[in-house]
């Protein structure tokens, strides 16, 4: 994965086809992977659907870019980010995007984008078709955070006392498992083993929606050593004092 703090991004939502109820947690993700130098968001903000976004642009100096629906069935908010977009790339000040929507109508800018050498991240819900996803450098569902959201705050109780389970995590399944297999098998050394890093880089291209979120593991680490069954780990000291360790992983026999 690219984390570079200081990678300028312009970050440019799609007021009809996001939430605004986790903006401050969509804003927060995106700074772990560069500064949002940028912010602007489009909608027709004549329509009562949109109305809810007016107080979190405020809050998160969002920019508004009012765009009006011309004709009936065609979205003009889709063409005026793609056009903006656009201005943005040949203005030359930003090394990134990250395009917060659920449509895949914007599959060929996010393509576009990448061909130019731009990095492209994409935010949005489970429901975003596959093309825009795979287009993405990386690509983050929404909902994702608010798991994490609803993590920090006290989880809820049935009346029978017992913790009820959150809907947006996802089960470890046998895909997931044979991902991460055939992964670890692509960069592994002679004797098996692979640096945990490379696998997780590797894993990134392969399938840019891959978040260790969605199956409730905060990191890579954590969700590989919870699979004994398939998987060895081994810590290996970068010093002898042993203050830092790398971390390597073998597929079990």
């Amino acid at each position: 994965m690219r984390e570079e703090k200081d990678l300028l991004l312009a970050v440019l939502i799609d007021a009809d086809n996001v939430p605004y109820s986790n903006i401050k947690g969509m804003l927060d993700e995106i700074a772990k992977f560069g500064n949002p130098t940028i912010k602007r968001i489009y909608g027709d903000w004549t329509k009562p659907t949109v109305s809810g976004w007016k107080k979190p642009l405020l809050e998160h100096a969002i920019t508004p870019i009012q765009q009006y629906s011309y004709t009936t069935g065609k979205n003009a908010t889709d063409s005026a980010m793609i056009i903006d977009a656009m201005d943005i790339l040949h203005d030359g000040k930003v090394g990134g995007f990250c395009l917060v929507s659920s449509d895949s109508d914007f599959t060929r800018l996010a393509v576009r984008l990448r061909e130019s050498g731009m990095f492209v991240m994409g935010l949005g819900e489970k429901k975003t078709p596959e093309p825009f996803i795979v287009a993405c450098d990386k690509f983050i569902y929404i909902e994702i955070l608010e798991a994490e959201d609803d993590n920090s705050q006290e989880q809820e109780v049935s009346t029978s006392g017992e913790k009820k389970k959150n809907p947006n995590i996802e089960t470890v399944n046998r895909k997931l498992i044979r991902l991460l297999k055939a992964t670890i098998e692509d960069v592994a050394d002679d004797d098996g083993w692979a640096y945990l890093g490379e696998v997780g880089n590797l894993i990134m291209k392969k399938r840019p929606d891959f978040d260790p979120r969605i199956y409730g593991f905060p990191k890579l680490t954590p969700l590989i050593k919870a699979q004994k069954k398939f998987f060895e780990i081994d810590e290996r000291d970068v010093d002898k004092k042993g203050h830092a360790k790398l971390v390597y992983v073998r597929v079990k026999e």
